[in-house]
């Protein structure tokens, strides 16, 4: 099984990490690729450009080699649709398992995504919950979650899409853009972001006041 992880990554934080490494590590994923977007469609353009987010993810995810970094998006020209990326990653994957990892409040804004209802014909869901938190759901994303969901992971390797999974993760309140008002600050983001991509943000001039 595969799982993908996409964002802007503005920068790459251990909010984004840890919960990742936990799935791959519950549901044993053989890997996790990590799609840096090139237009984010519901969100502002990225301050840090497609070469430098690549970067800091590439440094972040050095030692673990069940990640990799997929710059598909990056590549691609106009707002990185999810639709299209699943569309192409179908492709290359034939009919393995493909899942498709996405927080809880991202997941609620589904029904404003780009031919949503059709992503789950792609891939599966796997929904990153906190521990002992409730789905609220009404109208079309209640009844698309009756229809496709499961409480059993194994049913996830026993197709290669159209499962919707909620399972819980490290929480880790950790904003991009409240790393970015640090480092505007002249303030330290240790501990929120791996040093290798402090590193990054240092040589690179990222985030710091009057830089963008």
């Amino acid at each position: 099984m595969i799982g993908i992880l996409g964002g802007t990554f503005d920068p790459v934080h251990f909010g984004h990490l840890r919960p990742a490494l936990d799935i791959q590590q519950a549901l044993g994923l053989e890997e996790i690729r990590l799609l840096p977007c090139h237009i984010p469609p519901h969100r502002p353009q990225p301050v840090a450009d497609g070469a430098q987010r690549a970067a800091m993810l590439a440094a972040a995810v050095r030692n673990y080699p069940e990640f990799s970094l997929d710059r598909r998006e990056l590549e691609r020209d106009g707002p990185s649709w999810t639709f299209d990326t699943l569309t192409s990653l179908r492709a290359g994957l034939g009919t393995q398992s493909l899942c498709l990892l996405i927080g809880m409040d991202a997941f609620h804004g589904l029904p404003t995504w780009h031919r949503w209802h059709e992503l789950i014909d792609l891939c599966h869901m796997v929904v990153m919950t906190r521990p002992g938190s409730e789905i609220h759901a009404a109208g079309e994303l209640e009844k698309f979650i009756s229809r496709h969901r499961i409480v059993d992971s194994a049913e996830l390797e026993s197709h290669a899409a159209g499962r919707i999974l909620f399972h819980d993760v490290t929480q880790l309140e950790i904003s991009a853009t409240r790393i970015r008002t640090l480092l505007t600050q002249g303030e330290s983001a240790g501990f929120l972001v791996p040093e290798a991509v402090l590193e990054i943000i240092r040589r690179e001039g990222l985030y710091q006041a009057g830089s963008h």
